[in-house]
């Protein structure tokens, strides 16, 4: 069940709940509020009425607004990160790999409770706790994937990492571009386009020990 499916459940004014799932609550009422209306507009006032809860209930589980945002955020960065590690660890063919990883970011942008805004279109980057997240997640992802690159192929640690920070990049990018062009590509067709594009870049790279031929030979030992 997801924070914002837990903030429906639990919305009737006055009812007990566990602390954890009163957390839970409340940080699914934030997200809508949020996303709605970003940090700025948004207010506890607002958040408490989401939920059903009086402020008093809020401010015993979050002292402001600002910690409020930050659980939050850390919430959807975890679950970036672990997104995108699960999709590398989904096959040992890295083409596929490639594509997985390239879906994990559509899926987590194209997720209905709209979290991404939270990650990737924040109004509070200039707060430093805010900012140091963003950047974090966006260097984890990087190193996840720099680390299956530098694993299969002769480039360097930094070689790869520059690889992996641009794979994740562009794959947030077009995800985000995708998702407010409403072109009516659907994700799978946008998905494998992208893995395309990806693909005949990075498998030009050879596996460890493999010769080069004609850009074939690349981490995924398959020419397709």
């Amino acid at each position: 069940m997801t924070a914002i499916e837990q903030t429906e459940a639990a919305r009737p004014r006055g009812t007990r709940l566990p602390r954890r799932a009163r957390r839970n609550q409340l940080l699914g009422a934030a997200q809508e509020v949020f996303v709605a209306q970003g940090y700025h507009s948004a207010a506890m006032d607002d958040i408490a009425e989401r939920a059903g809860v009086s402020k008093p209930v809020l401010y015993q589980h979050f002292p402001g607004k600002l910690e409020l945002y930050l659980a939050l955020l850390d919430q959807h960065c975890e679950a970036l990160l672990h997104s995108v590690r699960t999709a590398l660890a989904s096959t040992s063919d890295n083409k596929q790999r490639v594509a997985a990883t390239m879906d994990a970011y559509f899926a987590y942008i194209e997720d209905e409770g709209g979290a991404f805004r939270l990650v990737f279109e924040s109004d509070l980057t200039n707060e430093p706790a805010v900012r140091e997240r963003v950047e974090r997640v966006s260097l984890q992802c990087a190193e996840a994937i720099s680390d299956v690159i530098a694993e299969d192929t002769d480039l360097s640690k930094e070689e790869s990492m520059l690889l992996a920070v641009g794979l994740g990049g562009v794959s947030q990018v077009v995800a985000r571009y995708w998702l407010s062009s409403d072109s009516g590509i659907p994700r799978d067709t946008a998905v494998q386009l992208l893995t395309s594009l990806a693909w005949r870049g990075i498998a030009g790279f050879p596996l460890h020990g493999a010769e080069h031929q004609d850009g074939a030979g690349g981490p995924a030992g398959s020419d397709s």
